[in-house]
This record gives C-alpha cells, structure tokens and sequence, in this order.
C-alpha cells in the first residue's frame, strides 16, 4: 500500500473512532436515561421488573467499552501502534457478534417480553394506592398525557384492591376527561364519583404506550445500525492500516 493510501486510510480510521466514541456516548446516555428517568412509561416498567434495570446497565456498559474503544483506536490510527489496532480489531468482533446475538434474542423473545410487559402495568394497577409511588406517578402521568385510563380500557381499573374493597364509587383520578362535566380533578390518587358512570377516557392505553415504544425503537435501530456500519468499516480500515504497518516506531505515541 502507497504512502497516500496509508495516510488516508489513518486518517479514516481516526474519523470513524471519533464517531464511534459518539456513538458510545450516545448508547451510555440512553443507558443513564432509562436507569433514572422517572418521568417515562420506562419508569412504570423499571420498578417492577428486574430485566430493564439489567438492560440499563449492559447499555451502559456497552456504551461505555465502546467510548474506550474509540479513543484507543484513534490512538493506534494517528500513531500506528500495531498491537493497539490488533486489539481494537479483536474487541469491535466481539461487541458486534455480542450487538448481533442480542438483537436476535430480543426479535424472538418479543412476544414473551410483551406478556411480560403487560403483567406488569396490571399488577401495578391492582396494587395502585395513589402514595406517590415512582411507578404510580409515572402512570398517572401516561394516563393524563395518553387520555387513556387502564392497559386494555378503564375496566382493568374494577380490579384494583382499593377500588374492590370501596363502598365508595371510586375511579382513577388521572382517567379523568376533561370534556365530561364534573368539577372533581386531580393529577392523580383515586376520586369520588357519585354514580358508576365514570367520567373517564375509554380508551385502553396499550395502543398509545406500543405506539411510544415503536417511535423510541426506531431511533435505537437507527442508532444500532449506524454503530454497526462504523464497527464493521473500521474493522476493515484497522486490519489494512495494521498489515501496512512494517515496524512500530513507539518514539511517536506521546508519553505522560
């Protein structure tokens, strides 16, 4: 390989390091932001189920191996250190059969992780008691934005223990519609409601949560796609720039 050639690839590589490193960031931020957003449908489904807090985690720790990756990569491109472009070489394999094996284990889990799903919004409606729980607050909150009340409609809301054991006629007060008439509204918690007609939206909010979860998934497609592309060019750049490299000159790589 020319002179130029070897140039241009180093310079490249560089570049796609740099947007690897991005990328990682970008995995790690979404990983923080599924551990502590607490104003999400994320946040319904993290208090009650152990498999989004180890999602959060991996994410993070992905997002993390890969901003390492990145900036040792570009160390090894600018500075031709073969057993840094080795390695970088080795570690992009193994996050990408790892990326791959994940995304096939989701594709052909996504029915058992939606059963699962929706076990746990209705647990979490049965157990609702409106003390400003994590979960509760975050589901009021879908309820009142969504304008939806319930998983599959407002009659999920006839098993919650509270609502059961009642004398009183009590009803969601973050189902509450606000085009019915009444005066009784409150951001969340249960309320009164003189007859079982209850003024409240009638539409389940599964259709409006699978609808937020598709728009989210397609952006981390994306995002997975674009990393998976940067992975698989900076493989090929890494394994030509290596076997252009003759000797290792160790004097370049700056010392600290």
């Amino acid at each position: 390989m020319g002179k130029g050639c070897i140039t241009v690839t180093k310079y490249f590589l560089f570049l796609f390091n740099l947007l690897f490193f991005v990328f990682g960031a970008l995995i790690m931020g979404f990983g923080l932001w599924v551990l502590f957003d607490n104003q999400s449908f994320i946040a319904v489904l993290q208090e009650s189920s152990e498999t989004v807090k180890v999602t959060s985690y991996i994410l993070i720790g992905v997002g993390s191996l890969s901003m390492a990756m990145g900036f040792f990569g570009c160390i090894g491109a600018i500075y031709e250190v073969r057993c840094l472009l080795g390695l970088y070489f080795t570690c992009l394999l193994l996050i990408l059969i790892a990326q791959v094996t994940a995304g096939v284990l989701i594709y052909f889990q996504r029915d058992r992780l939606k059963h699962e799903m929706s076990n746990i919004i209705k647990g979490m409606i049965i157990n609702y008691t409106g003390q400003n729980r994590t979960s509760e607050d975050t589901w009021d909150y879908i309820q009142r934005t969504m304008k939806c009340c319930g998983w599959t409609g407002p009659g999920n809301w006839s098993e919650n223990l509270l609502v059961k054991n009642s004398t009183q006629n009590l009803y969601p007060c973050s189902c509450r519609n606000d085009s019915m008439p009444g005066t009784d509204v409150r951001p969340g918690g249960l309320c009164e409601h003189l007859s079982s007609d209850f003024p409240v939206y009638e539409t389940g909010c599964i259709t409006s949560v699978e609808k937020w979860l598709l728009e989210n998934c397609s952006v981390i497609l994306g995002i997975c796609l674009g990393i998976a592309v940067i992975e698989l060019l900076g493989m090929i750049l890494s394994m030509c720039l290596c076997k252009s490299v003759v000797q290792e000159d160790y004097t370049k790589v700056p010392k600290y």
